[in-house]
C-alpha cells in the first residue's frame, strides 16, 4: 500500500538551486564593469551578489567598484552581455534532473519561482531540456513583488491550485527561507549554492540538503 505524498506542489528556485549560473552571471557582469571602465571582479565574489534578481547584482557589483550613479548605463549593458554568454557552459547540479523526473513520474506538480528576470528563463529550462517537468515558471518581473515577498509563492499555488499547506519551497538563499516562511508553506534549504557567504541553516528552514538527490528521501512515496 502506498504512502500518501507529503505535499503535491513543489516550488524551486532556480539559480543556486537548479543551475550554477554564477559563471555566466560573472561573466555578464566584468563585460558590464569593463564597458564602463570599472576593474573586474572575481567570480567567487560575484557568487556572493546573487540572488535577489539582476538590479540588486547591478547595484552590488557598482557598488564594490564605487560606480553607484552608472546604473541606468550598466543595467541594459548587463542584459546585454547575459543574454550572449547565457547558455555557455550551462549546467545543472548533481542529481538535478534525475529528482525532477522521478518527482514528476510521482505526480508531483512542480514550478520554479526566481528572481531572475523572466525573458532569461524559458531559454535556460529549454536547453537544458527540463521545461516539460514544470507546471509553471515565474521570473522577478511577473509580479509586483518578488522573494522574499510571499506572493510569487502564493501565487504559483493559486494558479495551480493547491494550498501554500502542501507545497514545498526548495531554495539556496535566506530569500527562499523567508519567503516560503512568510507564505506560510515548509521550506528545504540547500547548502551548495548562494546565500552572501552565509550558512543557510541560519536562516532556519525546515530541512537542510547537501545535495539536491537528497529531496528523494524526503518526497518518496
Amino acid at each position: 500500500m502506498s504512502v500518501e505524498r507529503p505535499f503535491d506542489l513543489v516550488l524551486f528556485d532556480l539559480d543556486g538551486t537548479l543551475i550554477d549560473s554564477a559563471a555566466q552571471l560573472a561573466l555578464a557582469v566584468n563585460r558590464t564593469l569593463t564597458d564602463l571602465g570599472l576593474a573586474e571582479a572575481d567570480e567567487a565574489v560575484v557568487r556572493t551578489w546573487v540572488g535577489n534578481g539582476a538590479d540588486k547584482l547591478i547595484s552590488r557589483a557598482l557598488a564594490y567598484r564605487e560606480g553607484d550613479e552608472l546604473f541606468e548605463r550598466a543595467r541594459p549593458l548587463f542584459d546585454r552581455h547575459y543574454q550572449a554568454c547565457l547558455l555557455e557552459g550551462l549546467a545543472m547540479y548533481d542529481g538535478v534532473e534525475q529528482s525532477l523526473r522521478r518527482l514528476q513520474r510521482l505526480g508531483y506538480q512542480q514550478a520554479v519561482v526566481t528572481n531572475k528576470p523572466s525573458h532569461f528563463v524559458q531559454p535556460i529550462l529549454d536547453a537544458l531540456g527540463i521545461s516539460d517537468c514544470f507546471a509553471l515558471w515565474l521570473g522577478g518581473n511577473c509580479l509586483p513583488e518578488k522573494k522574499p515577498r510571499p506572493e510569487p509563492l502564493l501565487h504559483a499555488c493559486h494558479e495551480l491550485g493547491v494550498t501554500p499547506s502542501r507545497t514545498l519551497m526548495v531554495g539556496d538563499s535566506e530569500n527562499d527561507v523567508l519567503a516560503a516562511q512568510a507564505a506560510s508553506m515548509k521550506v528545504v534549504g540547500l547548502t551548495y549554492g548562494y546565500n552572501y557567504g552565509r550558512p543557510i541553516a541560519d536562516s532556519n528552514p525546515d530541512w537542510v540538503c547537501e545535495r539536491f538527490g537528497e529531496l528523494d528521501a524526503l518526497l518518496a512515496e
